[in-house]
């Protein structure tokens, strides 16, 4: 209950200093005393005129307080009768009175469903995005602005109202017909602008494939080890992830895998994440034939295949397929900058209107605009020239890392993954704790990936690191490894 008058309450609480406006404090002091009591139901308040006259204010000041008291509920006024205080109590019945929780157990994440605490627990999305030795992210500082912000101020001037709302049909469609002609002379990969569906990244394509063709429970084999979204976003959508082991050939196929199909196959052919193997020409065609042969899906991840750095980018699997049982990803996280979030998912040409329907129904896609200024900078001639500069810088990255790693440890570890991409992998001694080392050397401000982490069966996991160099400046290669080398030497046996 108040036990002064609202305006000897309101002038002890009002700042009139400049940029504070009174009437926005007005009302927020007025529903605070409401919903702390202060206020109680049924008390009628002064008149606008009679409080404006009290705080030395003009009576609209106060009008404006009232107005928007009322208009939510925290007031109430009746003609002739003035201005009272509104009941704000909620009807509750007992049994529907909320219940005393019980603690929850050490790590459970309060609120939450199952499913979004085995998220949320097992994300593998780093806090850092950006420093030696970070895998996946290209050198952003070499991205050319100029270029796009020209681009992109001559699309405005003449920019249409479709160009500022959501998109349809897979996106805008000079962009789809941009992709499908880099990918057929690029990639090898079979296509027209009708197959092409823009999505915001390889996230998204993957949930995009699982909820158009799966049902939950169903099994998608995955890559042994495997990149960490791919798990995450396929058991959020309650889809059994079976590992695969890899090899220096790729995916293997053993005969207790092969009685038991599934509806998904996830695989990086030309740059295996995170070993960097390639899936060899064998067993690219059996993958081909036992999909056709038991109606399997192959996705293809092709997250990083424009740089290769000793001969031409690798074909991909996709160009193989006879059958159209492969659905192909990409974006351009990598090779332009990942802040971009725009991907593109090659659909076979049966299932091309019904992922441009779910992908509008789904995600209400926007950015048709930035599309645009994509599809602009690919038609002339910009994203080929920007991939062939970056293929030569990131080899000379590629190559100062080696040897700083020469340099540090000679023969005794190991590289993988070192041909193509942007990161490489260091392997370490199976009895050398990587977990450990990425942790020490967080703290020592390097991010190095461990190579573990990557496994869902830790019993047969590898252990390393994986060293993102293309966004590490030449200058900084050497002397940030060797800091990491003193936290790996001191862990090795």
């Amino acid at each position: 209950m108040l036990t002064a008058t609202l305006s000897d309450y309101l002038l002890q609480r009002l700042d009139r200093g400049p940029g504070k406006p009174v009437n926005r404090q007005i009302y927020r002091l007025v529903r605070a005393a409401v919903l702390d009591g202060v206020l109680s139901e049924g008390l009628q308040l002064p008149s606008s005129r009679d409080l404006a006259r009290q705080l030395k204010l003009s009576r609209n000041t106060v009008i404006y307080a009232y107005e928007q008291l009322v208009a939510e509920g925290y007031l109430a006024s009746r003609a002739g009768a003035g201005t009272y205080i509104a009941s704000t109590v909620p009807d509750q019945s007992p049994a529907l009175a909320p219940q005393p929780q019980a603690p929850a157990e050490r790590g459970a994440s309060v609120g939450l469903s199952a499913r979004g605490a085995a998220l949320v627990g097992g994300a593998g999305a780093h806090s850092v995005q950006w420093g030696a030795f970070l895998p996946g992210v290209p050198d952003v500082t070499r991205f050319p602005n100029v270029i796009w912000n020209r681009l992109h101020s001559t699309l405005w001037r003449r920019s249409r109202p479709e160009m500022l709302s959501y998109s349809s049909g897979g996106g805008h469609l000079p962009l789809r017909e941009a992709i499908a002609d880099y990918l057929r002379v690029a990639r090898s990969v079979n296509c027209h602008a009708g197959q092409v569906i823009i999505t915001a990244g390889i996230h998204q394509s993957v949930d995009l494939v699982a909820k158009l063709l799966a049902d939950p429970g169903e099994r998608a084999w995955v890559e042994e080890p495997c990149y960490w979204g791919t798990h995450n976003v396929l058991n959020a959508l309650n889809l059994e992830t079976v590992p695969i082991p890899v090899d220096a050939d790729g995916m293997t196929f053993d005969e207790a895998n092969l009685r038991h199909p599934p509806r998904f196959i996830f695989v990086t052919p030309s740059h295996q994440y995170p070993l960097g193997s390639v899936l060899s020409l064998s067993r690219r065609r059996k993958l081909l034939e036992f999909a056709a042969a038991n109606q399997a899906w192959v996705v293809e991840d092709d997250y990083d295949s424009e740089f290769r750095y000793n001969g031409r980018p690798l074909a991909a699997l996709q160009g193989m397929d006879a059958c159209a049982r492969v659905l192909y990803l990409g974006s351009f996280s990598k090779t332009l900058f990942p802040g971009l979030r725009i991907g593109y998912l090659v659909v076979p040409e049966a299932l091309a209107g019904a992922f441009a329907t779910g992908v509008s129904e789904l995600y209400r896609g926007g950015q048709v605009f930035t599309q645009a200024v994509l599809a602009e900078f690919m038609d002339k001639g910009y994203f080929s020239s920007h991939i062939r500069r970056m293929r030569i810088l990131y080899a000379r990255r590629r190559q100062l890392l080696q040897d700083a790693i020469g340099a540090n440890f000679g023969d005794r570890l190991a590289i993988a993954g070192g041909d193509a991409g942007l990161h490489l992998t260091l392997l370490l001694p199976d009895d050398c704790d990587d977990v450990a080392v990425s942790a020490q050397a967080q703290q020592a401000g390097i991010i190095a990936r461990a190579l573990s982490r990557y496994y869902k069966h830790k019993g047969a996991a590898k252990k390393g690191l994986l060293l993102g160099y293309a966004g590490v400046p030449d200058e900084l290669i050497g002397p940030a490894f060797e800091r990491l080398a003193a936290i790996i030497t001191r862990h090795l046996p």
